[in-house]
């Protein structure tokens, strides 16, 4: 897709270029010889002017296209340059297509509502695979508890979006340990590890918002449960 938005603001900068030079055409053989070469001046200033704005619309688009926080006014000005056109072969065509500007326009991350959902989706079918075992008395909670690990104590977790008196002991636990392993891991090809300092920061920090149990955190941390799973 990136591919495909450079080559089609390089397209746009050619156009734009015969544009130009079609202009400077009409301009020897239709304006007064005493005024040719101030008008063929204000055309060149016009199409610098022009492909420098090009420019910057490619770099700006491909900033948006980082998987980081859309900054403010970001949404505005994705819309307007959704809104611009430029002359095709058939006619005008937008500077973005819908889906384009729906991935761009993502506020947070890369993922589209639609692709959040679908990854999302795996706590459910982890529930509806551990449902379906015939668990002892004392385990017959693990498909409640592994339900609602992604869940979070302020309610905006998924994918029930349960809070805080709906999420037992043993779900608490899980979510902190998850998002260790999740931060730490070594074998995900999709991100870096970031070291265990880091990934106890973060945990405190979603600790601090509400997001997690602070006091399980605290017990986490205090009798060193995450280097259990460094030592494997």
């Amino acid at each position: 897709e990136v591919a495909l938005l450079k080559a089609r603001f390089e397209f746009i900068k050619r156009t734009l270029e015969k544009e130009a030079l079609e202009r400077k055409i009409s301009v020897y053989q239709f304006s007064n010889p005493g005024e040719t070469v101030a008008l063929l001046a204000k055309l060149d200033e016009k199409l610098g002017h022009q492909l420098d704005d090009t420019d910057e619309i490619l770099r700006f688009l491909l900033e948006c296209n980082i998987p980081t926080v859309l900054e403010k006014g970001g949404f505005e000005r994705l819309n307007e340059i959704a809104a611009r056109t430029y002359s095709s072969f058939d006619g005008p065509k937008p500077y973005l297509a819908a889906p384009e500007l729906v991935s761009l326009a993502i506020p947070k991350g890369s993922l589209t509502n639609e692709d959040r959902l679908e990854i999302e989706s795996h706590v459910t079918h982890t529930y509806r695979f551990l449902a379906t075992i015939p668990w002892t008395s004392k385990l017959r909670r693990i498909p409640e508890i592994a339900y609602g690990h992604h869940e979070k104590l302020d309610g905006k977790g998924y994918p029930r979006q349960i809070a805080a008196p709906e999420l037992p002991i043993q779900t608490r636990m899980m979510t902190i340990s998850d998002i260790y392993d999740a931060l730490t891991a070594s074998d995900r090809p999709y991100k870096k590890a970031v070291p265990a300092s880091k990934a106890l920061d973060i945990l405190g920090s979603e600790a601090k918002e509400g997001k997690l149990d602070s006091a399980l955190l605290h017990l986490f941390i205090d009798a060193k449960v995450y280097e259990r799973t460094a030592r494997g």
